[in-house]
């Protein structure tokens, strides 16, 4: 299972670098620091996802390059359950895929809530599970039964998507 976890992090460019994108040289500066590398409290970084918020550069006295805060990535783990969907709402099982039945003058019509779609949902619950590994309690050294430990995301955010304005991102902005 992979997580995506923001992290903030003061990336230094080197002055060689300054005639490439400032987005490309942090991209690379960050993956040189965090790919393949494990991080404590998060785990085994893989690359990075993406760059969400770039602050202003500052040049320090004495040293060329120039140094950017950064936000990066989001993660995955929001959970919108079918009651905080736009109303009324059904699962289309051949397109695996929620449906919002939108009602207008001309009738209703179906509007697909497909997967991948960026989304703007409000946060209405989080939650957090300490996932670190325990070592083997007695009584589950008696048992004979071998149950697989449930996996929990460690952070997971609950979201709605019940009220106007919320929901995909297509269903809101003219074309």
């Amino acid at each position: 299972m992979f997580v995506l976890v923001e992290m903030v992090d003061t990336v230094r460019i080197p002055p060689w670098q300054f005639e490439r994108k400032l987005n490309d040289s942090i991209a690379e500066e960050l993956n040189k620091k965090l790919a393949n590398k494990v991080v404590y409290n998060v785990g085994l970084c893989i690359c990075l996802f993406d760059i969400t918020k770039l602050e202003d550069a500052y040049v320090f006295p004495g040293d060329g390059a120039s140094h950017t805060k950064v936000s990066l990535g989001f993660f995955d783990d929001i959970l919108i359950p079918p009651e905080s969907l736009q109303q009324p709402a059904k699962f289309d099982e051949a397109e695996q895929v929620w449906v919002w039945e939108y009602e207008t003058e001309e009738g209703a019509h179906d509007l697909y809530m497909d997967t991948g779609e960026e989304i703007r949902f409000r946060v209405v619950d989080e939650s957090f599970v300490d996932t670190s590994p325990t070592g083997p309690s007695s009584a589950e050294t008696t048992s004979s039964s071998e149950e697989l430990p449930k996996k929990e995301a460690p952070y997971t955010l609950v979201g709605s998507i019940s009220e106007p304005g919320l929901g995909l991102l297509s269903w809101w902005t003219s074309n």
